[in-house]
């Protein structure tokens, strides 16, 4: 058998695009943005309304793979949590990865903040734009000030208390993902209280709709390529190449922090979890791609799985329990993004923030970030309530607008790199907390 090597690289490349998905992802925005140049105002090729029906046309195949997703996304999180859980076996081993999961997540959450503010108070991206022609070119009124609304210690049981849902199938219904969590939380823990003859028929259950949304996952997948294809010829389109450059300066800013984060996580791969850097981050290509061409860490996460158990070779107890859970409050990205827009929106609207709004926007970033909805442009509508906080005008949002979904796309596959992460973490802490077990 003779094989075919490096002196032919067509083949390979062809046989590269056919059978792996971050090749096909890649194609796919690489076409999309040239469809979108065509199909946009400055080409002047096809008229504006033309280009709107084809861009409709081209959307379907992104709206259908996000539709399929959010159809089984509510089942699949929920079983894989329980099952995640029960797979523990013990309270007390629960109690350990609990606990630690938990103190993981805010602490890491805390540190994309962190880089977040210090990354804008050192570039300042709104001191590069000239607010007056911002406003002119987005027909903005001028702006009226608005109260700030004060979070009080009194809010907070409130707010506590609102997270256990009343009526669990209605929070089913509603897509209430953190209620939907803590509701599968409780049930977990309360079958690892019960005998295993007891709670076998409901696991089996659990285990049943796993597989079968996995599935379906399967074939929503065949649509990832033309999915991002779709979304990014939609983006171009719309916006052009010319009228990014004007908040150039913000979105570099917001990508600089990203790879500070990024950097953190390499650290925690290489000095904390003990795997080697470049083959680890290489086999988390195909969530990331994935990540950035959907914009939505739900229609990752099963993929993201995956990933973790096949290729990572995390424990599925690990795995089940951190990534779905993860999915939904750890979102170091958007807590980062989140924080470098309000300061760019308070530079650039010269407004002041002290150390006191400051820290109320930090703490207001964790509990936004931590309950946001793993769906395509959330962020920016949580963004909003967090500009309220600072008493920045929410009408400064439509500024961010236009570039939002771009930096989406980015700060998504932060997120999940970071769920990725924290499943190498806690499967290396489970290893040694295990090792005297086997003696």
């Amino acid at each position: 058998m003779v094989v075919k090597s490096f002196k032919d690289p067509v083949p390979q490349i062809t046989y590269l695009i056919k059978k792996k998905l971050w090749a096909q992802v890649l194609v796919a925005l690489f076409l999309g943005l040239v469809v979108g140049l065509l199909l946009g105002p400055e080409a002047n090729i096809v008229e504006k309304g033309t280009a709107e029906l084809i861009i409709d046309w081209l959307a379907i195949p992104a709206n259908l793979f996000l539709k399929i997703i959010q159809m089984i996304i509510v089942p699949l999180i929920f079983a894989s949590i329980i099952r995640g859980l029960t797979s523990s076996g013990s309270m007390e081993h629960l109690q350990k990865l609990g606990l630690g999961v938990a103190l993981y997540f805010v602490a890491t959450t805390a540190i994309a903040l962190t880089i977040g503010i210090l990354v804008v108070v050192a570039i300042e991206p709104g001191n590069f734009i000239d607010s007056s022609l911002i406003r002119e070119s987005f027909d903005i009124v001028e702006i009226e000030p608005i109260e700030k609304t004060e979070v009080t210690f009194h809010d907070i049981p409130q707010s506590l208390i609102g997270v256990i849902p009343s009526n669990p199938i209605a929070s089913f219904m509603s897509g209430e993902m953190l209620s939907i969590i803590v509701f599968a939380l409780i049930v977990g823990v309360s079958m690892i209280s019960l005998p295993k003859e007891s709670s076998k028929p409901i696991l089996d259950l659990l285990e049943s709709i796993q597989k079968i949304t996995m599935k379906v996952v399967s074939w929503a997948m065949r649509l990832a390529p033309f999915a991002a294809f779709g979304l990014i010829a939609g983006i171009t389109s719309k916006l052009g190449i010319s009228a990014l450059a004007g908040l150039g300066a913000y979105m570099i800013t917001v990508v600089i922090g990203l790879f500070a984060m990024m950097i953190i996580y390499i650290i925690i791969i290489k000095f904390f979890a003990k795997r080697p850097i470049l083959s680890t981050l290489s086999m988390m290509r195909d969530p990331q791609l994935l990540a950035f061409s959907t914009s939505s860490s739900a229609a990752v996460m099963p993929l993201s799985i995956k990933t973790a158990e096949e290729k990572l070779k995390v424990k599925p107890k690990v795995s089940q329990f951190i990534i779905p859970l993860g999915a939904t409050i750890n979102m170091d990205g958007t807590a980062l993004y989140q924080i470098i827009a309000v300061f760019f929106l308070a530079q650039l609207f010269n407004i002041d923030l002290g150390f006191t709004t400051i820290l109320l926007i930090s703490l207001t970033a964790l509990a936004a970030s931590i309950g946001a909805p793993s769906a395509p442009g959330t962020g920016i509508v949580i963004l909003s309530t967090i500009l309220i906080a600072a008493g920045i005008p929410p009408v400064g949002v439509v500024l961010l607008l236009g570039v939002d979904r771009i930096l989406d796309m980015t700060r998504t596959m932060i997120n999940v790199t970071g769920d990725l992460t924290a499943s190498l973490f806690f499967d290396k802490r489970l290893k040694i907390d295990d090792l005297p077990e086997e003696d």
